[in-house]
């Protein structure tokens, strides 16, 4: 059953929005993939906040006209479907660990910022560790300096207190001998 123009108006409407504050696009072929894995799929999408969703490619067309994304229009053939993502590996992640399990999902092209990608380029940013790990690496590098003179001053510390029992004794000493 086909949409009527207020239901593609509204689709285009509401895949836009999505465009709109996406920085990564990537479409895939799902031809011949079960309704139960599309549901895993789907699933796995909306935990990893995912926009996933299965077009019609005019309606995809008219949603990324006039975007940074306009290049996808020309890899936008065939039973599609569009992965979009506020996060810039997100979209290509979710795609590309489903492709791994099941071979019937074949990645088409992508768009990351306006940059168009293949499939290797796909596949390169969806090993891109997440937001968060990333974050948490970062801290790791900017905390290491200051874990290391925190440790170097607790050795010296250290030091100086097995240091300061031995003088003591022997300075006690020496006026004694005077």
């Amino acid at each position: 059953m086909g949409l009527n123009l207020n239901d593609k108006k509204a689709v285009v409407e509401e895949v836009s929005a999505k465009v709109a504050s996406a920085q990564t696009i990537v479409v895939a072929e799902y031809r011949g993939i079960q309704v139960s894995h599309l549901t895993k799929l789907r699933a796995s999408a909306r935990a990893q906040g995912v926009y996933l969703r299965v077009l019609k490619n005019t309606l995809a067309r008219r949603s990324v006209e006039g975007t940074q994304f306009a290049s996808l229009a020309d890899s936008m053939t065939g039973p599609l479907i569009y992965s979009i993502s506020d996060d810039a590996v997100a979209a290509a992640k979710v795609i590309n660990d489903f492709a791994k399990t099941n071979d019937k999902l074949v990645i088409k092209a992508g768009n990351y910022a306006g940059k168009q990608l293949d499939v290797a380029g796909v596949t390169s940013l969806a090993s891109i560790p997440s937001r968060e790990v990333l974050i948490s690496q970062l801290l790791g590098v900017m905390l290491a300096p200051v874990s290391g003179f925190a440790r170097g001053l607790a050795a010296l510390a250290a030091k100086k207190g097995e240091g300061s029992s031995e003088a003591a004794p022997a300075a006690e000493e020496a006026p004694a001998e005077a």
